[in-house]
């Protein structure tokens, strides 16, 4: 199942019985995830109207986490209504769910253990000496979590992407937390990790607009330091990235020369990029809409198709079998108005 969220509907893709419908609408989707342990439970994170959970692979919506009005506040709520960031740990809790983790804005990490049901905090990321530092540019007043992941070989490490200004870790299940790194990444927009690649981790980053040669960072010891390895990349400003479930050597990364390019939908242009193992990048277009007039791209891998990857822009949403070389665009139904919107999130659930 096939899962994208335009800038006020989320839409299902059911790829087996060519169906589309949209399951929400009038609400931002921002974050989107599902339980490893029960792929129809699905957790969704929006801008301004906080957090929702699905039974029945996105049939139906009831929002969870959030305080209730005219009550005092409890612990064990999440108290921000932008829930930026979503991932459930393969770590499976007593109750027999995933651990689901949450980012908000202004930054700060939640957890639940019982299914979303409850949620406590962890608060060891409000006392990092780089805090102050932390500032989102559309936004300066504030800052958010823009990605958060959980070690999918060892659970009790997770990572956690500060919209402007830190890439952090904890290595004991959230209850510490260190800093940014030295060389680390500063703005993280999208990052992954690999079953198959224990300590991996694969950055798309924004840094690379000041400072060109970083806008793809990786790390091969579970973030304790940072390389570059930006060789063909010739637009530095990434936004969005996948890696091949299949072979992790193989990922693809959505980028443009620069914010406005990236994100403006009358100044668009944006490229995807390839790479394989220790082979520069390379820009991928067979099949794809021309760069210019669309909007940075996201990007998603099939989690139990090896080779398969998705791509949503404005253009539509478009489908790849052989690990990113050459696409075909999906017939899915589309609304005219997404032709002028940003992709939001895109997320594809196991067979």
């Amino acid at each position: 199942m096939i899962f994208f969220s335009m800038q006020d509907e989320l839409v299902k893709v059911d790829e087996e019985q060519g169906n589309t419908k949209t399951i929400l609408k009038g609400l931002e989707v921002v974050s989107l995830t599902y339980d490893p342990f029960d792929t129809n439970r699905l957790y969704c994170g929006t801008y301004g109207r906080g957090l929702w959970r699905s039974l029945d692979a996105g049939e139906n919506w009831e929002p969870i986490g959030a305080p209730h009005a005219m009550e005092p506040l409890r612990e064990t709520v999440i108290p921000y209504p932008h829930i930026m960031s979503l991932t459930v740990s393969t770590k499976k809790s007593e109750q027999g769910y995933g651990v689901v983790y949450a980012g908000t804005e202004p930054s700060a990490i939640f957890y639940s253990e019982d299914g979303g049901d409850t949620w406590q905090e962890f608060k060891g990321i409000q006392n990092l000496p780089s805090r102050l530092l932390w500032s989102y540019p559309p936004r300066p007043h504030t800052h958010h979590v823009r990605w958060i992941e959980a070690d999918p070989v060892n659970s009790s490490q997770l990572f956690a992407a500060i919209e402007f200004g830190a890439f952090l870790r904890s290595l004991d299940g959230g209850e510490h937390w260190e800093d940014r790194k030295f060389n680390g990444p500063l703005d993280t927009h999208t990052f992954a990790v690999h079953s198959k690649a224990p300590g991996r981790i694969y950055v798309a980053a924004g840094d690379g607009f000041h400072q060109p040669g970083r806008g793809y960072a990786e790390s091969r010891d579970a973030g304790a330091t940072w390389f570059y390895p930006n060789e063909g990349l010739h637009h530095q400003y990434l936004y969005t990235l996948a890696v091949d479930s299949g072979n992790p050597d193989i990922l693809l990364v959505g980028a443009a020369e620069n914010p406005v390019q990236a994100h403006a939908p009358f100044q668009a242009n944006t490229t995807i990029y390839r790479k394989k193992g220790e082979q520069p990048w390379e820009v991928v277009t067979n099949g794809l809409p021309s760069s210019d007039g669309t909007l940075i791209p996201t990007l998603a891998a099939h989690p139990s198709k090896a080779g398969v990857f998705f791509a949503l822009s404005n253009k539509g949403l478009f489908r790849s079998q052989d690990t990113g070389q050459t696409w075909i665009k999906l017939d899915v139904s589309w609304n005219e108005k997404f032709n002028h919107q940003h992709p939001l999130v895109l997320v594809v659930t196991p067979l």
